[in-house]
Parts: C-alpha cells; structure tokens; sequence
C-alpha cells in the first residue's frame, strides 16, 4: 500500500497542496514550522481516527475557514482508490471512498499507516489512557468492525457515569440503585470483546518487539509487554496478563464481581472505577518497568520498537500489503547507531515517508528521494531522473 497522491485544501498552514508521492521512501525536508508535518497528518488521519498531534478537529482547518479538505490517492498493486474527508470546525466531518459516502469510523479499513513522532515517547513515560489509545488505533485497523465496539463502550461508560452522578446527588444506597445492573451487564459484554481483543493484539505484538528492540538498540534487554485489567483486579497487584488468549466466560465473571465490589466506591466517586477505560500496557524492559528505569535512550528505542512491531503485525493480516510507515522527526533525536538500525528495519516497507529539518541526520538510502518544503511551499520532487513538480501552496 502507498498513497501516489495527496490534495489539501485549508489544511493547517495549507490553502491549497497538491504532493505526487511514490513507494519507497521519500524524504520532506526543511526548516522547522513549514508544514512538513502538517502533510503526514493529513497521510495518517484516516487509519488513526484523527491527529497524532491535537485531540480535536478544530485546529486542523486553516485559520478562517470552516473546513479542510484532504483528499489521497492509495494504491496496492494494480488497484488504486480515492479516500476524500470533509473536517469540519463544527459538526459532523464527512468521508467518502471512491465517490461513495462512508462512515468516518470505517476508514481504517482502507488505509493503513503506522506513524512514530517524537510526541510517542509518552508511551513508554506517559499515561495508561496513551497506551491504551495506541493499542485500540490498532485494533480497529486490524478489525474496523471494533470501531463501533469501542464506540458502543463509550456511550454506555457515559451513560453509566451519569446514572452515578444522578444517583449520588439523591443519596441512594448502593442496593437500592438496580438500574445500575442493566448498565452493567452491557459494560461487561461491551467490555470483554475490547479486553479480548487487547489480548490478542499484544500476542502478537510480542515477538516483533523484542526482535524490533533489539534491530534498534543494538542490544538485547529482554523488552516485553503486558496487560493490566482493572476489571480482572482492582487493586492492582495481580500479575500481568501476558497469555495469548483470554478466557471470556472468565473475565465476564470477574468484572461483574468487581463492578460488584466496588459500587459504593463508585457512588461515592460517580465514576465507573473497573474496565478497560481503565486498564493499561505495562512495557518492561529486562524484567523492570520501562516508564521508570529506562533511560532516555532506551525509551526512545522502546518507543520505536513498539511501532516498528505494530507495522509488522498489520503487513502479516492486511489483504492490502504493508501499512505505510511515517517517521516524523525522528532522527534528530537518535545517535548514528540508531540512525542507521532503524534505517535498516524498515528499508523493506512499501512506502516510508519521513520528514526532517536537517537532511544529514537522515541515512543517504532514506533520503535519495527528497521533497524540500520551503517557506510553505512544496518544491519540486527532488530524484535522480525525475525533475516533475509535486506542487504548491
């Protein structure tokens, strides 16, 4: 899979862009604030659901408008098809896949992109709401189908919330608050398929890790994943789940006790304290948790190893080929050690797109094909043979 071609209308710092791309990699090179990144968000919107960068829609339309359009043209093998999205300031974005109108939550299933930015440090030193983002991008991109699972979740954990809050405003007692358990039981259901299918995805997740740790590093620091279910133990304190498969009847058991169990904390609190909204991806590096003794530079490689292992499991299922990679200022912050591993690991991916402030901090065999963004303005392709114009601003 690579896209041929990219179309923005007041995207960002865009009022109009017109970028021809090939497979391979390609390198958009230039000063920083030129809207280098600017176009591979637009590249990996669809397949992530939204920006890498910012949670809303809002500052990706241009100062002024009240809507961005990005249009791109995907291929694999002799097929080709016309992914077009509608971001609107306020309101409802619209999408479409070759003229006919799709659901937004349906475009993972037509481009796959695996994006690694300096901001996914955090998720070997931030938050369990980061990790659990990464990890339901993926799933969803594996399987669409589970957008609308992931979604359904949402809405009954709001609706739950509420019902919490309402009843704590009244004073009711834990037991007389039996509308609660129809809530639950949709919790639990909702809930086991997103924790199943977490389980399976870090499966498979692991063994490209550490392969991926090691390719980056240079070293072998016995990098592994595991999963923690609040739903499974509140507490906390129970091993991780690292098993291949989960026992479904099982769990379903567990959180109901553990919704049980924990209802008058949650009437005092009106939050939903157990499920996979809470729940998180424990990375540990040499038996050790990695957000608290890796070292910058082996947080950076776990950081990367982590992607590099997403991109692999999405080229083993998809029918469509390799996911495009996207390294979005990432070699500025590795040594030429790692430069030269990480160039090594993706080399034989589809497409590779990569952008940069500082041309040699990327290895020559990432680079010959160069796209230079200058002053807001897409310069002509810049590869042996070739002199066409990729367009402007």
């Amino acid at each position: 899979m690579h896209v041929t071609h990219l179309s923005l209308a007041d995207f960002r710092n865009y009022a109009r862009a017109e970028l021809a791309l090939t497979a391979g990699p390609t390198l958009l090179v230039g000063r920083n604030g030129q809207g280098k990144t600017n176009l591979v968000e637009a590249i990996s919107y669809p397949s992530l659901g939204g920006s890498h960068r910012v949670a809303g829609d809002a500052a990706l339309v241009r100062a002024g408008e009240e809507a961005a359009i990005v249009r791109m043209r995907v291929a694999h093998d002799d097929r080709a098809i016309v992914v077009e999205l509608q971001l609107n300031k306020s309101g409802t974005n619209r999408a479409q896949v070759n003229g006919s109108v799709v659901r937004m939550r349906e475009l993972p299933r037509y481009v796959h992109t695996v994006l690694f930015a300096p901001e996914d440090l955090a998720l070997v030193r931030g938050e369990p709401s980061g990790r659990r983002s990464f990890l339901d991008a993926l799933v969803v991109q594996r399987s669409p189908r589970m957008a609308g699972t992931l979604g359904d979740y949402d809405r009954v954990l709001r609706q739950r919330n509420s019902l919490l809050k309402s009843a704590r405003a009244s004073r009711l007692s834990p037991d007389a608050l039996t509308t609660l358990d129809v809530w639950d039981e949709r919790l639990v259901t909702l809930g086991v398929e997103i924790m199943a299918a977490r389980v399976a995805l870090v499966a498979e997740l692991r063994p490209h890790l550490t392969a991926g740790y090691a390719a980056v590093a240079g070293d072998d620091h016995a990098a592994t994943l595991g999963l923690r279910h609040s739903a499974v133990d509140p507490s906390g304190d129970a091993p991780l789940d690292d098993s291949d498969e989960l026992d479904a009847e099982r769990a379903a058991a567990q959180f109901r006790f553990s919704l049980a169990e924990r209802r008058r904390a949650e009437l005092e609190r009106a939050v939903t304290l157990v499920g996979p909204h809470r729940d998180d991806l424990v990375l540990t590096l040499n038996g050790l948790p990695a957000r608290t003794h890796a070292s910058h530079g082996e947080s950076w490689s776990y950081a990367l190893a982590l992607k590099l292992a997403a991109a692999r499991v999405l080229r083993a299922d998809a029918v469509a080929g390799d996911p495009i990679v996207i390294l979005d200022d990432v070699f500025a912050e590795l040594d030429e050690g790692r430069r030269e591993r990480l160039a090594d690991a993706v080399a034989d991916f589809e497409q590779v797109l990569i952008t940069a402030a500082v041309e040699n901090d990327v290895p020559e065999r990432l680079a010959a094909t160069r796209i230079p963004i200058v002053a807001g303005t897409i310069q002509a392709l810049n590869q042996p043979g070739d002199d066409t114009a990729s367009g402007d601003v």
